[in-house]
């Protein structure tokens, strides 16, 4: 993606929507019992946000491991972000994967609980982040 801050702001915003999207359904989900689906929902949310982020560094990925890969270096590492959040974003990957892809796992109530308000924390996190970005280029 070209430097451009408008161009920029426009992604951010309409990966943000895309997370607030996923969060509201991975609660839904939740609520309705289907917790493996909220869970894959839960991770979304988180991924949509992390591009979010990156988009100010003009990166994105096709691969899921290059996007966490890519946020964990520039934004954990560096400290902008504490490092619990990669071990949430850890978490939630590993349980969307298997809730996916793994026949017989069963998501429990209680982790499905902790990845939707591990999305919430996150989500949160890096939507104070993006706006605090935003207003840097007004």
């Amino acid at each position: 993606m070209p430097e451009n801050t408008n161009l920029q702001k426009d992604y951010a915003g309409y990966r943000l929507e895309r997370a607030k999207e996923d969060l509201e359904a991975a609660q839904l989900l939740y609520k309705a019992g289907n917790y493996r689906i909220a869970n894959n929902r839960a991770y979304y949310a988180i991924f949509h946000a992390m591009r979010a982020v990156l988009v100010f560094d003009n990166f994105d990925s096709s691969k899921h491991s290059g996007v966490i890969a890519e946020f964990r270096r520039r934004y954990i590492k560096a400290g902008v972000f504490p490092a619990e959040v990669s071990k949430m974003i850890g978490s939630a990957f590993m349980i969307r994967n298997a809730s996916d892809y793994d026949d017989m796992f069963l998501a429990s109530r209680t982790d499905t609980e902790e990845q939707i308000r591990n999305a919430e924390y996150i989500l949160k996190l890096l939507s104070d982040y993006i706006k605090k970005r935003i207003g840097e280029y007004k």
